[in-house]
């Protein structure tokens, strides 16, 4: 089952997506866009506003020297030269000349209709104390926003009246303004940009992960195996990779999980069957033919104890799934565990016309830390599995050797052998591959786990002699010494 971007944009609707997107990339550029528009703008007004207080104040300290520097002896002779220059003054239309007494007052004035009036400026009232000074605000008279330098004028050391320039701010505000404009009108564009390119982006990114999200919303709901088309070669296309391999190992695990479920019921149901058919035999005539009896007796021991195996493999498994699997660690001598289960198994096998040929190690091979029921267990799965699987080639070798600081146990049969598509699966849980002898397909797996808990190693491949058959090489170091841990 494929699963395209055309089917799922209508559930496009990751707005959280896109809102957190949108926060923590556009946002910041927004804010700082912003900031930059207001540093921008005070840095201009500052700039305006400095450079016309520098040039003002330049220009009065010029004039009151001029204007000192004629001599005035008297009250008289400063009235008539302060007249005459605001009379004769050039920038009447952009600057305002005054000249104010030491009471505060304006005297004389090249715009005439502040003559006599009281500024009542904290810029006089420092001039009039002999410094100079600037004021920027609002005029108290007109409430227009002005810049005025006052300058003292002295006479024989003594403040006789006060010089004092006055300009309109409202030129340098429209300009102030105007730049304002432009930033910001240059920042709205740079964050349209911006959030038409996220758009762009975040579009391109969501629709993928709308369709990776209803995708495992529908893994999640049973539709097991279903593909998501990948046009992508970048981190998406890796994820949507992931997911469709996903998909197709949770359809793999399903469907051989049904399979484990119907063979286990089919493994349960014949030992069972076997079992109530001859107690009911038995039970009808108890003290029939012996023969028959003791076939019976036989028959019922026998699938009992192939009933008791599946359930303790089964048990072990679920351990093993729980995380609940240990070992019982002692010393033992590896060896006699599996001559042990040769023993055990040799008349079985040759009940079944299977010969067992064993050959021990050629030293003696020291006891080694291990759990030695779990090994046993290990060698009869491996030997009924040799019984099954490799019946056919009525043959089974067995052989321990000490080997690269280990014990190295290898079971080899002389059936027809593993295909080699499905050697890298058998140690797999539930796989039982195209073979169809009897077993739930969880033996090996819970002899694998048993191995690697021994820090061992248990390989499953097929003989390399130019003969058929499988071999299984079992493989636990020696290293352990002293006394044994317990797992």
């Amino acid at each position: 089952m494929q699963v395209t971007p055309r089917s799922i944009r209508r559930s496009l609707r990751i707005r959280g997506l896109r809102q957190r997107w949108l926060i923590s990339a556009a946002l910041p550029v927004v804010l700082l866009l912003m900031a930059a528009v207001a540093v921008f703008t005070i840095a201009s007004a500052q700039y305006y506003y400095s450079s016309m207080l520098s040039g003002l104040e330049a220009r009065a300290r010029v004039a009151a020297d001029t204007f000192t520097a004629y001599g005035v002896r008297s009250y008289n002779e400063y009235y008539r030269l302060a007249s005459y220059s605001v009379e004769t003054f050039e920038e009447k239309d952009v600057l305002e000349l005054q000249f104010i007494n030491t009471n505060g007052r304006v005297q004389a004035s090249s715009y005439g209709l502040t003559a006599g009036t009281l500024p009542d400026t904290a810029d006089i009232e420092r001039a009039i104390a002999g410094e100079l000074a600037h004021f920027q605000g609002r005029d108290p008279q007109t409430g227009e926003a002005i810049l005025a330098v006052s300058c003292p004028l002295l006479f024989n050391s003594r403040v006789m009246g006060v010089l004092r320039y006055v300009t309109s701010l409202r030129a340098v505000e429209r300009q102030i303004r105007v730049n304002f404009l432009i930033a910001a009108g240059l920042a709205l564009l740079v964050v349209v940009l911006i959030l038409f390119s996220n758009v762009i982006f975040i579009n391109n990114v969501v629709e993928p992960v709308a369709v990776v999200s209803d995708a495992a919303r529908r893994i999640s709901g049973g539709s097991y195996g279903i593909r998501i088309d990948n046009h992508y070669r970048d981190e998406l296309g890796e994820l949507v990779d992931n997911i469709n391999d996903m998909s197709l190992k949770i359809s793999q695990a399903e469907q051989i999980q049904q399979e484990f479920v119907s063979s286990v019921s089919h493994e349960l149901r014949t030992p069972l069957t076997a079992i109530n058919g001859w107690a009911e035999t038995l039970a009808v005539d108890p003290l029939g033919n012996a023969e028959q009896t003791k076939r019976g007796l036989g028959i019922i021991e026998k699938e009992s104890r192939r009933l008791t195996t599946m359930v303790e493999e089964l048990l072990d498994f679920t351990k093993i799934q729980d995380g609940r699997f240990t070992l019982r660690v002692d010393t033992v001598d590896l060896v006699s565990e599996l001559e042990d289960t040769i023993y055990t198994y040799r008349e079985l096998f040759r009940q079944e016309g299977i010969e067992v040929a064993y050959a021990p190690p050629e030293d003696d091979i020291p006891p080694v830390a291990a759990d030695g029921e779990r090994m046993k267990q290990v060698f009869s799965n491996v030997l009924d599995n040799a019984s099954k699987h490799g019946g056919a080639g009525r043959r089974v070798d067995v052989s321990a050797a000490a080997e690269n600081g280990g014990v190295v146990v290898r079971v080899r049969d002389y059936g027809p052998g593993i295909p080699p598509e499905e050697l890298p699966f058998v140690k797999q849980k539930f796989y039982k591959g195209s073979s169809k002898a009897r077993g739930s397909g969880i033996g090996l797996a819970v002899c694998d786990e048993i191995v690697k808990l021994h820090g061992g190693t248990f390989e499953v491949s097929n003989a390399d002699d130019g003969q058929t058959g499988a071999v299984v090489t079992i493989s636990i170091p020696m290293s352990v010494t002293g006394e044994p841990e317990k797992v």
